[in-house]
């Protein structure tokens, strides 16, 4: 950064000021700013405002030395969603947010009147556009604690510091609609009027317009819901739905359960709008619709609730929603009565049903489930529709809904077979108690020309010939195991060998990350008369089976990406190693690496060492954009690290760079690092949506199902292959003319069993034909068979599963060194899942540091991380958070192993939902006292 830069961020920070929560954007500026720092900086939030927190902040980012900062500021910006600070900082032109200052006045005078008029539930859906995301949790939420007055004052607040040009417009719109008599007072000058009435014709859907799409076939289908705003006038506009959405509709329209198969790209969305608006239309006056739509992910339940509330809402109909980010804040019950269509994940339904908030599904008149194949086994779906059958084959009188299922692909599960795969159907059918499978037939030639089927390309690569960096990382593995066996030999019949079942076992593989989680779920539970020795084996394990499975994971990374990117994350992981206890055995394991750092740096950066699947990679990307410079890219990869890896080359490689990579992973948490929140996949979507500059986006499989993506071009799968329903969403991905999907690998089994998928895939869509030819009658009595013979299965099931609860009093140890931490007696639960601990004793087993990443999560404030005060231990035991008036620990279960006080048995759980003990709720009572 320049001097002069530095200067005009120093001029322009009141601008700054006014408009940024730099709460939102420090968990993207990490690498510039300290611990304390952000701790400063939240603490200013909390005791004086915003304002003086982004003082603060800019404070320290003037004083940051170096390189890189200022451009991490902008993407930090960027990524958080403030685009017009972005925009104006980037170009040093404030005069679009300047000529905002007439409406944060305007909104100034008028906020006791906007306080007590306006309900913020009803305008959120309208404005949400020109606010952060968190904001609008932050709205939602204070309506929720504090009443409808404070949120409107929490709109307030957040509409002045709104960097959005159109937000005085949209507020306008919003009042309208509303027919809000404060509308009257928010006046805008005429010009602007004018504006705002093109945007009303161009931008924002109004009553008697459809969800539609123009005739070039990019924009043929309503999985491009999610667009920006500049985006929604193409999606929505004044056409017909297409012949072949109509035939798939039908069966559902004529009110059958339906299972709808057609391509990815099609527009199932749509299709789903045209079966919701008829059923909601259809009853007589005095009754009412209600339909609940089940999207399976965070990112799809995102983008369809804006689908379904653009479409609705100017239609008289109630849209609400609630997802796994945040049903801590609304209340379900409350969502599920006022609103005529609500999207929710659908753990939310499982969890209502079992606990009485919602007495059955007779309260919904239609269900409609997104990628209806995950319908199976344990699948919250399948919970959902055993409930439905057990009400339908128990007799009951209360009407049951109907039901919808939407999917690119119903697969065939294990079949090899014709008539396995019927079966394999026709068990799916009787999951969701459908009778017709809806595909296109009659208007097939239609769809064929909105549907592209991109070219499919095997491309078989080839490794290494001499891996002089999987020789070292090796051998340190070797040597690590004979250390852990070491140990072993101590207890004489039991080795490394003999704890788990898994054999040839080859390093760099995921049979052997199998192994050495079969070895640790064993070592934890090892039960010695001396608990001293019990105690240092098992820590001594611990370590040595952490780094086997990290030196583990970087031959993976090398194997499909740089030397440079494995050995790098394995100096990312000694680095952490040697700010933790730092213990002897870490010690020794640590100058073991280091020993060999220096030759692996220089094999890193040996030009012969370059990976051959990498030249491949980069020779079809040249090769592509070549011929079309315009082309849109996604790259599957498999895991989160080769995520990283593969941007890194991409951004480096001075023949890529221009691509700017984006990437796009799930938000669960790995033992390698948090995934990426629900705000940061929807920035990284609409990025790719509507910006020309990032043209790949790396992703792994959270991208292959249901989550709208501009449309691709190109579509490259990376040592990246799965089931025949994988195959099709994947390459699904692909919509445009001439597209092209390429799977590369080294593997020659992989090119096989994708062949064996599309042999798979051509069977399923014959026995749909076959099936779509049964008579209806035959069909819906052998559904009804499989549904009795499975339900007396899952009935026999339950009896025999079902735990009996443990009331004996338990100890907890810690999983790495085994010392006492609690009893079961003095474990508390709050909010059905959340677990801590009361009493004195235990906060002398724990201490604390700054939580890294401190911030609100639903009901709790995250103020710290809590360690096994062991300092030869420190082994991760949860949280330190705020409740209401109280500052408590929160364990996870995964941290500790349970001992039976009377026998000593030892047992380790992943989920407190697997542990059968007498759960005692929390009671703020018992905590004051």
């Amino acid at each position: 950064m320049t001097a002069e830069e530095r200067r005009n961020l120093h001029a322009y920070r009141d601008y700054v000021t006014k408009i940024l929560d730099p709460t939102f954007i420090l968990s993207y500026m990490g690498p510039w700013f300290k611990e304390v720092e952000v701790q400063y900086i939240q603490a200013e939030k909390n005791n004086k405002g915003v304002t003086e927190a982004a003082s603060l902040f800019l404070k320290f980012l003037l004083e940051i030395q170096e390189e890189g900062w200022f451009r991490g500021f902008l993407d930090a910006l960027y990524h958080a969603g403030y685009s017009g600070l972005y925009e104006a900082i980037e170009s040093w032109d404030f005069q679009k947010i300047e000529k905002l200052e007439e409406y944060r006045s305007l909104l100034r005078r008028l906020q006791p009147e906007f306080k007590t008029r306006i309900n913020p539930n009803d305008i959120l859906p309208e404005i949400s556009e020109c606010l952060i995301n968190q904001d609008c949790e932050e709205i939602i939420q204070v309506c929720s604690n504090k009443g409808l007055m404070a949120g409107a004052e929490k709109l307030v607040e957040c509409l002045l510091r709104s960097d959005k040009e159109n937000w005085p417009k949209y507020l306008k719109l919003a009042l309208e609609k509303e027919e809000s008599k404060f509308s009257e007072l928010w006046i805008i000058e005429k010009g602007a009027k004018e504006e705002m009435k093109d945007l009303e014709d161009e931008e924002i859907e109004t009553s008697d317009v459809q969800i539609v799409y123009k005739e070039e076939p990019e924009c043929q289908n309503l999985s491009q819901n999610a667009c920006p705003s500049s985006e929604v006038s193409h999606t929505y506009s004044p056409m017909k739905p297409r012949n072949y959405q109509l035939e798939l509709a039908s069966p559902a329209i004529k009110g059958k359960n339906t299972i709808i198969c057609a391509p990815t790209g099609c527009g199932k969305t749509f299709v789903a709008l045209l079966i919701c608006e008829h059923h909601l239309q259809k009853f007589p006056q005095g009754q009412k619709g209600k339909v609940v739509f089940f999207a399976n992910q965070l990112p799809v339940y995102e983008q369809q609730k804006s689908v379904f509330l653009k479409y609705f809402e100017r239609r008289g109909y109630k849209v609400g929603g609630i997802s796994g980010a945040t049903f801590e804040k609304i209340s379900v019950e409350q969502i599920v009565e006022n609103n005529d269509i609500i999207i929710l994940t659908p753990q939310i339904i499982v969890n209502s049903l079992k606990s009485g908030t919602i007495p059955s599904l007779s309260i919904f008149t239609l269900m409609i489930f997104d990628e209806c194949h995950n319908t199976n086994k344990r699948h919250p779906y399948n919970v959902i529709m055993f409930n439905y059958l057990d009400q339908k084959l128990g007799g009951s009188s209360d009407p049951l809904p109907q039901v919808i299922g939407l999917t690119a692909s119903v697969g065939v599960g294990d079949a090899r077979d014709v008539t396995e795969a019927l079966e394999h159907i026709c068990k799916l059918c009787a999951s969701l108690d459908t009778s017709v499978v809806s595909t296109v037939k009659d208007n097939l030639k239609e769809l064929e020309e909105i549907v592209y089927k991109p070219q499919k390309f095997f491309r078989k690569v080839e490794s290494r010939t001499t891996d002089r960096f999987k020789c070292i990382i090796s051998q340190l593995m070797r040597e690590t195991e004979s250390l852990a066996n070491s140990v072993f030999g101590e207890l004489g019949t039991v080795s490394l060998e003999t704890l788990s079942q898994i054999r040839n076992r080859n390093f760099g593989t995921q049979k052997y990350e199998q192994w050495i989680m079969a070895v640790q779920k064993q070592y934890a539970v090892l039960k010695l008369p001396d608990k001293d020795k019990e105690s240092r084996i098992c820590k001594a394990l611990f370590l040595y089976t952490s780094h086997l499975r990290k030196y583990n994971d970087a031959l993976i990374i090398n194997e499909h990406a740089r030397t440079k990117d494995a050995l790098d994350y394995m100096k990312d992981f000694f680095s952490n190693v040697r700010t933790a206890e730092f213990d002897e055995i870490e010690q020794d394991l640590t100058r073991r690496f280091e020993e060999k750092l220096q030759e692996l740096e220089s094999i890193s950066m040996d030009p012969n060492n370059e990976n051959p699947k990498l030249k491949d990679l980069c020779f079809i990307l040249q090769e592509e954009y070549h011929v079309n410079p315009e082309t849109r890219t996604i790259l599957f990869v498999k895991t989160r690290a080769l995520v990283d890896a593969l941007k890194k080359w991409i951004e480096e490689n001075s023949t890529l760079s221009f691509l700017k990579p984006g990437i796009l992973t799930g938000r669960g948490k790995t033992d390698h690092n948090i995934g990426m929140t629900l705000p940061a996949q929807k920035c990284v979507l609409d990025a790719f949506r509507a910006s020309g500059d990032s043209k790949i986006l790396i992703a792994t499989s959270v991208a292959d199902e249901g989550v709208d993506i501009a449309q691709c071009n190109l579509v490259i799968l990376y040592e990246y292959v799965g089931n025949v329903i994988k195959m099709i969403q994947t390459r699904g991905r692909g919509r445009a003319r001439g597209s092209k999907c390429f799977l590369l690998t080294s593997n020659a089994d992989v090119i096989e069993k994708e062949k064996i998928n599309l042999y798979k895939e051509k069977m399923m869509n014959d026995c749909i034909l076959k099936l779509q030819t049964w008579d209806e009658a035959i069909f819906k009595e052998k559904i009804h068979q499989i549904q009795i013979h499975e339900k007396l299965i899952r009935d026999h099931q339950g009896k025999a599963a079902q735990p009996v609860l443990d009331k004996k009093i338990k100890k907890f140890l810690c999983r790495k060194c085994k010392t006492f931490a609690c009893y079961t007696a003095d474990i508390r639960v709050m909010e059905e899942c959340h677990y801590t601990v009361v009493g004195d004793a235990f906060e002398k087993c724990f201490v604390k540091k700054l939580h890294p990443k401190p911030k609100d999560v639903g009901i709790f404030q995250k103020k710290a991380k809590i360690f096994c005060a062991r300092q030869d231990c420190l082994h991760d035991w949860g949280i330190h958070v705020k409740y209401k008036t109280f500052e408590i620990p929160i364990i996870k279960i995964e941290s500790f192993v349970v001992e039976d006080i009377a026998t000593g048995a030892q047992r380790i759980y992943a989920k407190w939902r697997d542990f059968p003990f007498e759960k005692i709720p929390f009671d703020p009572e018992e905590m004051s006292q």
